[in-house]
């Protein structure tokens, strides 16, 4: 609901809601002033179904009117001393490292490192000795193709 009274030097003219009117040089003060006291009553007329239409639908959307919405101000604004300030500040850092040790807990699975796995020197010499054995095998099949 944009209104504006715009002139230059042949005309006056007054631009309402997208509605133009053109009011030429002989144009009588009384003539501006009856038709923009109109549009004043027509805006009205709007602002007053539109808080209706607002009433009507706000319990059907579950949207409760708070104080700010509805234009005023709820009182004087409360202020907190420092020691409460100091408290929230203290309650809300508690909260948060809460959160993200619970966060990273459940990022990171609980693995079980099994630590470095040892072999016994009787293990060790079994292997060897098989290992050797193939090599054995491996160079005589080697030589008997040669």
């Amino acid at each position: 609901m944009v209104w504006a009274v715009v002139s230059n030097r042949s005309a006056q003219c007054v631009v309402w809601s997208g509605v133009f009117c053109r009011h030429g040089a002989n144009t009588h003060e009384g003539d501006l002033m009856a038709n923009i006291a109109e549009m004043v009553k027509e805006l009205q007329q709007q602002r007053d179904r539109l808080d209706q239409a607002i009433g009507a639908l706000t319990p059907l959307a579950g949207i409760i009117k708070t104080s700010s919405a509805q234009g005023g101000a709820g009182g004087p604004r409360r202020t907190l001393s420092a020691a409460a300030r100091r408290k929230v500040s203290l309650a809300q850092k508690a909260r948060w490292a809460r959160l993200r040790a619970e966060n990273s807990a459940k990022s990171q699975p609980n693995i079980v490192n099994p630590g470095k796995r040892t072999m016994s020197a009787a293990a060790r010499r079994k292997i060897a000795a098989s290992q050797r054995a193939r090599w054995a095998k491996l160079r005589a099949k080697q030589k008997k193709a040669a």
